[in-house]
Parts: structure tokens; sequence; C-alpha cells
């Protein structure tokens, strides 16, 4: 039973958890955008300036960033994206990670060691910070004068510092930079581009382009600090070309270390405060921040999708790696869309249905394709859904074959 929970769960967020994390991973990389020019810097190999990254010990930064998101995206309900609908209120950092997965926005970030880092959303007047201070983690969103809290004492002894991490939006610099070349491997190719300047600092260029066809990245480029080896800047490639995927770096850096009330927060006075569960008690009532894996809507969308499932595989390699979840549901897509159709059902799930692609077909049988710039996603009627950042032709071929 445990399994064809964990399936269910796979089948219902493996779409717009694939898109969104993207979002979330890059501004976790706390990267930068570059001015134009590139710098005379002495020549370095690609192995070079990934032993740079991976020597690179700073911890203490402060200044401002900006990432542009551009998935193509189809209009989904705003829920699916952040909005009032996601637990815990408005001030739940589920609500604004979510929302990196769309649009432009401006923040400022700022960093001393692995217990403490502040990441603020400005939008305007208003904004939203998330502040991780020894034990504590904040969200604190101004225009709502909401506040959610989780104590993690393990945070403060430097035992949970990767959960935390997560909590904030993803791991350090650093860390990402190198679980992004690490996962590289043999199917990517790996060089040095052109040198950058890069919120006025000198910059490296890595670039890795997949091997492999069939996927729908082109490239992802790492602006990497001349002097100190952190990873400035990110860009996400489209192998149809076109504008960046995602484009986030910093437009201003320090790193001196960053004065110790930067990290300090009290709730405001007349403030809704909401705690996590890790402070709310084992009664369940408590609101836990649990990263991408949460989006309002979705079960009443597939609720019909339940059933006695089988399990998630992974197939291919690398770039095309696609996911094949395995509902169990027999009809997956025919559930899928009455469940969407029902007159009960949620707005959202409606518009969600209505975003997905046309119909195909195959050897499989027939199917719908959720498509995005970078992740796409098959739902056949038989209950199964392939997703990857692979072709919508990719996704076909890998269904015929399972079948």
């Amino acid at each position: 039973m445990a399994t064809n929970a964990k399936t269910r769960k796979a089948a219902r967020y493996a779409v717009p958890v694939a898109v969104a994390g993207v979002a979330a991973a890059t501004v976790a990389m706390v990267p930068a955008f570059a001015n134009s020019g590139g710098p005379d810097l002495p020549k370095v190999t690609a192995q070079q300036l990934i032993e740079k990254i991976a020597a690179s010990d700073v911890q203490q930064l402060s200044g401002s960033a900006k990432i542009s998101t551009d998935l193509g995206l189809p209009k989904l309900a705003s829920g699916f994206l952040g909005g009032s609908g996601v637990s815990g209120g408005s001030a739940n950092p589920e609500d604004k990670i979510a929302q990196l997965a769309n649009g432009s926005h401006t923040l400022r970030v700022a960093a001393d060691g692995p217990d403490r880092q502040k990441l603020t959303f400005v939008d305007g007047k208003d904004e939203y910070s998330l502040i991780h201070n020894g034990a504590d983690v904040w969200g604190y969103d101004s225009k709502a004068n909401e506040v959610w809290h989780e104590k993690n004492p393990g945070a403060a002894a430097g035992k949970d510092e990767k959960k935390t991490a997560h909590r904030l939006g993803g791991a350090s610099p650093q860390q990402l930079a190198q679980e992004v070349l690490k996962a590289a491997g043999p199917t990517t190719d790996v060089s040095v581009g052109e040198t950058a300047q890069v919120a006025g600092r000198d910059s490296y260029q890595l670039v890795l382009k997949p091997k492999q066809g069939g996927t729908t990245v082109g490239s992802v480029k790492i602006a990497v600090d001349a002097k100190n080896g952190v990873p400035l800047r990110v860009q996400l490639l489209a192998a149809e070309g076109g504008k960046p995927i995602v484009d986030a770096g910093f437009t201003k850096v320090d790193f001196a270390k960053p004065s110790a009330d930067t990290f300090a927060f009290t709730a405001p006075k007349g403030a809704k405060v909401t705690e996590g569960a890790t402070e709310a008690g084992k009664d369940g009532h408590g609101k836990e921040f649990k990263g991408l894996d949460s989006f309002p809507g979705l079960d009443a969308l597939t609720g019909g999708m339940g059933g006695k499932g089988g399990e998630t595989k992974m197939l291919g390699e690398g770039w095309a790696t696609i996911a094949r979840i395995d509902t169990g549901a027999g009809k997956g897509l025919q559930d899928l869309e009455k469940s969407a159709n029902d007159k009960d059902a949620p707005k959202q799930a409606k518009q969600f249905l209505d975003s997905l692609g046309g119909k195909v077909n195959g050897t499989f049988g027939e199917g719908r394709v959720f498509k995005t710039r970078l992740v796409n996603a098959l739902i056949t009627d038989d209950g199964k859904v392939y997703v990857g950042a692979v072709t919508k032709d990719a996704l076909v071929q890998a269904a015929d074959a399972a079948k």
C-alpha cells in the first residue's frame, strides 16, 4: 500500500513539480546577470574551472539578483504558481517559490555561513522575506502582514543544514554548481566559453551541452567568479533557440560579511503567525514547508487516477531521461478528463486540462501532452505518465517502446 501511495503522489505532482523546480533550483544558485564586454583573463581548461568551483569556500555575501523565467507555460490556474490557495497562508514559502516558474523577479540575498541566510522578493513597495537564523526559519509577507515560522533545533547545531537550505529554495551556489557538474556525466560536453563581466566582476563561463538528441535543453552556461570561484550567473538555453528559459543572476554582489542584524527577525505587532509542523506538535495542524511537492487543485484533477498502481521507472540516461509513472488507474486520461469536467470540480482543474496540448497517438494508444519549453509530459489513456526535459516525439517513442 505504501508503494501505491507514493506512486499516486508522483503521478499527481510530476508535471508541476518538474516545471516549478527549475526556477526554485536556479534561484538557489544565487547567480548573476552579466554586463556588456568580456574581460581579458588567463586561459583555463574546463577541468581547471570545475576545480575552481569545487575549491571555492565563500560563505559570506550580500547583493541583488534578478531571475527571468520563460518556460512557455500554458495558462494554468494562478493557484498552481502561487497564490492564496497554498496551505499556510501567503507567508508560506511554497507560495513564493512556486511563483519563480514564471516572469521576472527581483531579489535581495544575504548569507553568512550555513546558519544564516536571507532571501527577499522585492515587488514594488511590497516585500516577502525568507530568513534562516540559527534554529529559526521565518517567512514574512509585508503586504498581508503574515508570518510563517518553523523551529529547527537541528539546524542550530549544524545537524540539518541541507534540509534548512532546501527550505530557503535550495543549497549554496557552490553546492548546486557541483551537483550540476556531477549530474552532467558522460552525456555532456563541458567546455569554457567566452569571458564575461558579471555584476562588475570578471568571470569565466562554463558551458554544458547535451551530447544526446531528443532533449529540450540546448545548453547550460554558468558564469564563475575569476577570483573566488563562486557561480555568479546561470543561463538555461532551449534547444529550439530563442531567449533563455531561465536567466538568473546577480546585478550587484559583495563578499563582505553581512551585519548580524540582517538576519534578525521579530514578528511585527498584529501580524498573523502560522507555525510550521515541527513547532505545532503531532496533531498535524502545523503547516510544514515541504518544498515544491504540494500544489492546490491537483488532487481534484487527478483524484480518479488512483487505484492499485505500479511504480515509477526511469528510462534512458542523462539529459534524455524520462520518468515513466504507472498510476495503475487503467483509464488515466479518461478519468482525468471526467474528473476535471465534473460540475463540482474546481475551476483550476478545468483550466489545467485545457492547458494540455492536443491528443497524440502511437502504438501505446492515445494520450495528451503537457508542453513547456523545458519539461514535457505525456499522459496516456491507460494511466501512464511519461515526463522529462525531452521533446514530444521522444515521449511518444518512449511510450511506444514500453508497450
